[in-house]
């Protein structure tokens, strides 16, 4: 099974993990989110296999969180999930995905606990 990393190259930390992946003898697929559209289905999908709930992959301090309406508490995890494929740049990164594993990495040893 192959190890999937949603990769921003313009992200220190996601270049960092990528790199830690690499130095572990992990060629992973790199996924570049912001490139290749992300549905919701897929989304979903990962936070199941994060084990978290969708806020957690928000990146809360970015401009467009506010003006997306991402603050509002009252929003379903559709909507979210609605918000985050329009604005894929709201979505927390890296994250690392084997099989039906994912971990954040942040910090990026953290994705050594999946492999």
């Amino acid at each position: 099974m192959s190890i999937i990393i949603f990769h921003n190259p313009r992200c220190s930390k996601s270049r960092q993990t990528l790199a830690l992946l690499e130095e572990n003898g992990v060629t992973p697929e790199v996924f570049e989110y912001l490139k290749t559209p992300v549905s919701k289905e897929l989304l979903a999908s990962v936070v199941s296999k994060l084990g978290v709930n969708v806020r957690d992959i928000i990146r809360s301090k970015e401009t467009e969180y506010k003006e997306t309406g991402l603050d509002n508490t009252s929003l379903t995890d559709d909507e979210i999930f609605t918000i985050l494929t329009n604005s894929p740049k709201l979505i927390e990164r890296p994250i690392v995905i084997n099989g039906d594993k994912a971990a954040i990495g942040r910090p990026p040893e953290n994705v050594l606990a999946i492999l």
